[in-house]
């Protein structure tokens, strides 16, 4: 899954709640626990770049990448928008 569709589907889980659903959950809590999930997995990336193998790093960004994608959509900001600022930074 790219993270264009792991962004469509959040998007989908957020319109379209789904009892249960960790996703929904953290739209439930909102944007102050979604905020303190971002930082606490940027956290765990940096403490598994450190001292941890490249698998479980690979998770700790799989995870950061998950919760910062929930943000964005918790906060209506797309992979688009970001990607046209990295290109404003880079051009």
């Amino acid at each position: 899954m790219t993270l264009d569709e792991l962004y469509t589907f959040l998007l989908g889980r957020k319109a379209n709640p789904k009892p249960g659903s960790y996703t929904n959950s953290l739209f439930d809590e909102g944007l102050p626990r979604l905020s303190q999930k971002v930082g606490e997995e940027g956290v765990e990336v940096a403490v598994a770049a450190l001292v941890q193998g490249d698998e479980r790093l690979i998770e700790e960004i799989a995870d950061l990448a998950y919760h910062t994608l929930v943000l964005m959509a918790a906060r209506g900001i797309s992979p688009a928008q970001v990607r046209a600022e990295l290109e404003r930074r880079h051009s």
